[in-house]
């Protein structure tokens, strides 16, 4: 009975080990493939275009609302007191509005930031998955999620050819300069 149960230890020992010996792992920076994406060029453009056109209007149209209200709320003689006073809550819907226009106006502009990028990090989320498939790696994770791990393939590379995307020559200043010379003192 030992002898069974030694030789079942050692079989799932030695499956584990392969199952185990097969895992192959990656990392990439998703957010640094995203900015390298030329789509990112026309978001920018489409983003500055809402932010100086759409979101003025907005705003110039709640301030004309609020000032329409403002003027039937006020106006005593020419409208009756029950219509002054759904004016004057009008108005305050308003005012509450402008006051907050703020911190409605940077929600805007995030909701739409996150509206034209989600199209291209489909693209990339996409492209990653074929290069893993293609390559056997069987994990790939976000380099910022990990502080601490073996040394593992970076899938920048792959991916950015992929999506046949030029990623940008990076020049390491310790690699041109020459080292000290030695001095035996």
């Amino acid at each position: 009975m030992k002898k069974i149960i030694a030789i079942f230890v050692l079989a799932a020992g030695l499956v584990s080990g392969t199952v185990h010996a097969q895992n192959k792992f990656a990392f990439i920076r998703v957010d640094e493939m995203v900015s390298l994406m030329p789509e990112l060029k026309k978001i920018d453009t489409l983003l500055l275009s809402y932010q100086n056109d759409t979101l003025p209007r907005t705003y110039n149209y709640l301030l004309s609302q609020y000032q329409y209200y403002d003027s039937i709320a006020t106006d005593s003689a020419k409208q009756t007191s029950v219509v002054r006073q759904q004016a004057a809550r009008q108005r305050a819907d308003y005012l509450g509005e402008l006051q907050n226009w703020q911190a409605s106006a940077q929600q805007l502009i995030e909701a739409k930031q996150n509206a034209l990028l989600q199209p291209v990090y489909d693209k990339v989320l996409k492209a990653i998955d074929d290069v893993a498939k293609e390559k056997g790696y069987n994990y790939v994770f976000n380099r910022e999620a990990l502080l601490v791990g073996p040394p593992v393939d970076n899938l920048l590379p792959l991916v950015a050819e992929k999506l046949k995307v030029k990623l940008p020559t990076a020049t390491n200043p310790q690699s041109t300069t020459k080292p000290a010379a030695k001095t035996n003192n």
